[in-house]
């Protein structure tokens, strides 16, 4: 019986065999991502993840666009947790007493304090795209480099080694809290939210 067994198995892992990818293939993919394995964001132990394949065949140009996406979007992620985090601690500007946390701040907040919201947000969508850093004819050195000329800090006087480190330290930030304002929200919803955040004000 055993024997038998073991000659089943074998017939099985042949039969996977014959519809297993051919080998050109994989190494067309390893092709592909080879190309984008050396550019920033790209660390252990993941090394360069694209599980869902957008950048297969894709340009540098491409790359250096969604590059910039996920470090906008984790900028304002980490802006989107200390916010949370502050107001559900039960901190608010003056005037803004009454506002709850959380989801229920939008209907809470006032039409005419959207509306600046929203003009805020336009307002700086339209000074930061397509190409910013234009004042002061500072020309920046990557998409989301907004010193303009004005606000340094003694970034031009570092080394090209020590500015990859800390732009990799900002990407691992943003990344770390899109996770973690999706994960407040999904626990809010469900109703355990003072589970992970007891100090609600």
């Amino acid at each position: 019986k055993t024997k038998m067994k073991l000659a089943v198995i074998a017939t099985l892992v042949a039969g996977a065999a014959a519809f297993s990818p051919a080998a050109p293939k994989a190494a067309s993919t390893t092709a592909l991502s080879a190309s984008f394995d050396k550019e920033l964001g790209v660390q252990p132990p993941l090394g360069f993840f694209d599980p869902m394949g957008y950048l297969d065949g894709e340009s540098q140009e491409r790359f250096e666009h969604l590059r910039w996406v996920e470090l906008k979007h984790g900028r304002i992620a980490m802006l989107a947790v200390v916010g949370y985090l502050v107001t559900y601690a039960g901190i608010r500007f003056p005037g803004a007493e009454d506002i709850p946390a959380g989801f229920a701040a939008l209907d809470a907040i006032p039409g005419q304090v959207a509306a600046q919201m929203g003009f805020t947000f336009f307002l700086m969508e339209a000074a930061n795209s397509p190409t910013p850093g234009t004042y002061n004819d500072f020309k920046p050195e990557f998409m989301g480099d907004f010193r303009n000329g004005a606000l340094d800090f003694g970034w031009d006087k570092q080394t090209d080694e020590w500015k990859t480190k800390k732009r990799a330290i900002e990407l691992n930030n943003g990344r770390a809290a899109q996770m973690g304002i999706l994960g407040i929200m999904v626990h809010e919803k469900l109703g355990n939210l003072d589970a992970i955040l007891p100090f609600q004000n």
